[in-house]
């Protein structure tokens, strides 16, 4: 009998993937129905759905799981859940579909068919109190703020029948894994303590020391990638997966790391997004999830450890999969190696500090990084990538 933590707020998981046997009359079938496309987010958030990832949510929000995970973050039904997850239709198309009807969900920039859902409810949202409650701010510069404030006039909520994943699974075949694949694997490793490991970056000595704490205290760890859309100037999640590759082969013990990647695109919500990534973690077979520091966070918009301190707040037994609080990681040039605030005295003008700005600056000049800064297997990978640009 596993020894994993359990999905969250379900005995099982509940993937909302249509079986690839019945999908070709499914997919004849939309051809027929109405049309909803979807943002970018809303396709992630769907693709979450298919997977099993957002067990035990069988499809989108309606407004009253919508406003108690605003106020309250819990569904109607009071299980804890910190963001919403919904989909927004222009009024001509909401009103030509009724209520009891199925509807063809789009990819709004290729037009594909990714599934049918069957719409229970129709409403419309209070925009500005979803962007204060979940993202403190009502700041159209935030990244998440402005995709509240773009979505359409109606929101319909129902149940979903995944119907495709897109691209994901050929172009990060091996990587790209639900979380019954995940759960399997950590099972035939014998692990029942799993930690997480967060990242839309590629992985540094400040990052790997994180990583190895975790493993330290864990049965194992599970780098988990982000691979749906992230904001500009961020690295490609394929240059970030050959990174991670060279650091795990070259400084982690072997059968103590599994990467792996997943579909969601960045929300940048600070707080309230790390309760989500260790709510659907938990759903992955994690018992534990590492929060570093401004985890989820974009420009200054939350304090450093933000992050960390929503978990003191949230009732408890809300989540399974628990925080492991980290404190701020660099190297000392007088420890000598990798530290943090909790185990060096020593001044910051001591601290190895290289600001993504500046480390873009030395890659394009063909610049020496430090190896006490990153790895050289890493930075090889990342030179390739900038010299690529040019």
């Amino acid at each position: 009998m596993s020894q994993l933590v359990p999905p969250h707020g379900s005995p099982t998981l509940k993937p909302k993937l249509v079986a690839e046997t019945e999908r070709a009359a499914d997919l004849a079938r939309a051809e027929s129905l109405p049309k909803v496309p979807m943002t970018s987010r809303e396709v992630s958030d769907l693709l979450m759905l298919g997977m099993g990832a957002y067990t035990p949510l069988d499809g989108f929000m309606g407004h009253d799981d919508w406003r108690g995970v605003c106020e309250n973050m819990q569904l109607a039904n009071g299980l804890f859940w910190p963001i919403p997850i919904t989909l927004s239709a222009a009024s001509e198309i909401a009103d030509g579909i009724g209520i009891g009807q199925d509807a063809a969900l789009t990819d709004g920039e290729t037009g594909q068919v990714m599934a049918i859902m069957t719409v229970g409810e129709k409403y419309a949202i209070d925009k500005e109190l979803e962007a204060t409650t979940v993202y403190r701010t009502k700041d159209p510069d935030h990244p998440g703020v402005a995709k509240v404030m773009e979505q359409d006039a109606v929101n319909l909520a129902g149940r979903v029948a995944v119907l495709s994943e897109g691209a994901f699974p050929q172009t990060y075949e091996g990587l790209y894994l639900h979380p019954a694949e995940t759960r399997a694997i950590f099972a035939e490793n014998g692990w029942s303590k799993v930690a997480a490991f967060q990242t839309r970056n590629p992985m540094h000595r400040s990052h790997e020391h994180l990583a190895k704490i975790a493993v330290e205290i864990c049965d194992g760890l599970l780098i988990h990638q982000v691979l749906g859309k992230l904001k500009p100037g961020d690295i490609p999640a394929d240059v970030r997966v050959n990174a991670i590759d060279a650091l795990v082969k070259n400084y982690f013990v072997p059968g103590t790391v599994v990467q792996a990647g997943y579909p969601i695109e960045m929300r940048y919500a600070g707080p309230r997004e790390a309760l989500l990534h260790a709510l659907f973690r938990q759903n992955f077979g994690c018992s534990h999830l590492v929060i570093g520091r401004d985890h989820a966070g974009v420009g200054s918009y939350y304090g450093p450890f933000d992050a960390q301190h929503i978990f003191d707040d949230i009732p408890e037994g809300s989540l399974k999969t628990q925080p492991l609080k980290i404190d701020i990681t660099f190297y000392c040039e007088v420890c000598d190696s990798v530290a943090t605030n909790r185990t060096c005295p020593h001044s910051e003008d001591k601290r190895l500090s290289i600001s993504g700005t500046r480390l873009r600056e030395m890659f394009a000049n063909h610049e020496t990084v430090p190896p006490e800064f990153s790895r050289p297997e890493v930075l090889e990978v990342l030179q390739a990538y900038y010299d690529g640009l040019k």
